[in-house]
């Protein structure tokens, strides 16, 4: 292979959803509302714990931050996305398909630690209440979610660099909806053994070193040996739905990256890309925030003050008149 096509490729056409043309519209609207929902959602929460003092707790300040980095990840990915369904252009150059996954894995690996954060804090909660505010402390919280940060630039930093020792060429057709390492993989000149080692490595020690399931086994082992059911019921209501969307996150995350060969199975790729891009994003919102009583009771206590307020504005406007 000569020098000239081997430096051939410098963009690349993403074909995730073209292969359906007559349901480009339905997935259009579907994903397009999917997105607006989760911008609202996250969006919405952050906003919320801003303003309101009362939220301004450690549980609180780790849930901010997972909203506002499932808003950064869907930004990242789906405006493009909804762009490639009637655009005939469907061209994404090399620097923007890098930039694209760069802000993708810092959103997904900032998740995995405050995830971690927000077990370890359900933990201190539920199997040591008197000790709560010793074991988790504003200070530890902010070094907490400052090292979340930290992990989240570090990681896409190290995947980048290692992308551009690769060079493509021939196809340059990628079969996702999105940039990803591994169809990136596919299409390089030179053998990516090296990338794929480090992608294993890497994915792998993040999912061990957060060990969020790990935390949430515990707990409910704790909530199943209390002695108050009204207590066992409130706490499991809670740490049981965070523990299942911390399942299909996890596994979705540790099927497609923590495991060698992964490269060589492309038909996987997008349906299991949907759940950690799209589906849980989407979800966590609900799961983590409109499912809390506290959360719901300040939303209720804002809208019955807006209420309030547009009854004393029309009370009022006939007799300033």
């Amino acid at each position: 292979m000569n020098k000239e096509n081997h430096s051939l490729v410098a963009e690349f056409i993403l074909t995730g959803f073209t292969y359906h043309p007559k349901l480009k519209t339905v997935l259009f609207v579907v994903f397009f509302a999917i997105y607006l929902v989760t911008m609202v959602g996250n969006i919405g929460l952050v906003a919320l714990i801003y303003i309101e003092q009362r939220l301004h707790t450690p549980m609180y300040i780790f849930l901010g931050n997972l909203a506002l980095m499932d808003s950064c990840c869907s930004s990242a990915i789906t405006p493009k996305m909804l762009e490639n369904f009637f655009s005939e252009d469907k061209r994404i150059t090399l620097y923007e398909c890098m930039a694209q996954f760069y802000f993708l894995c810092l959103a997904e690996t900032t998740d995995c630690f405050l995830l971690a954060a927000m077990a370890y804090d359900r933990y201190a909660a539920i199997c040591n209440p008197l000790q709560y505010h010793t074991m988790m402390s504003k200070t530890l919280c902010i070094q907490m979610t400052a090292g979340a940060y930290l992990a989240g630039n570090l990681h896409p930093m190290i995947e980048v660099g290692f992308l551009l020792r690769l060079t493509f060429c021939g196809s340059h057709q990628i079969n996702h909806f999105f940039c990803d390492v591994l169809p990136l993989y596919r299409l390089s000149c030179i053998n990516p053994y090296i990338n794929e080692l480090v992608l294993f490595i890497l994915a792998g020690s993040i999912q061990i070193f957060t060990i969020v399931l790990v935390s949430y086994f515990y707990i409910l082992f704790t909530i199943f040996t209390m002695k108050s059911k009204e207590g066992r019921g409130k706490a499991l209501s809670t740490c049981a739905s965070h523990f299942l969307s911390g399942s299909i996150f996890y596994g979705s995350l540790l099927f497609m990256y923590a495991r060698l060969g992964a490269v060589n199975e492309g038909d996987k790729d997008i349906p299991v890309a949907i759940f950690y891009t799209l589906v849980m994003p989407l979800l966590n919102p609900f799961i983590y925030g409109l499912r809390n009583k506290e959360v719901i009771n300040i939303m209720k206590k804002i809208m019955k003050k807006r209420k309030f307020c547009n009854i004393l504005k029309q009370v009022s406007s006939p007799l300033a008149t």
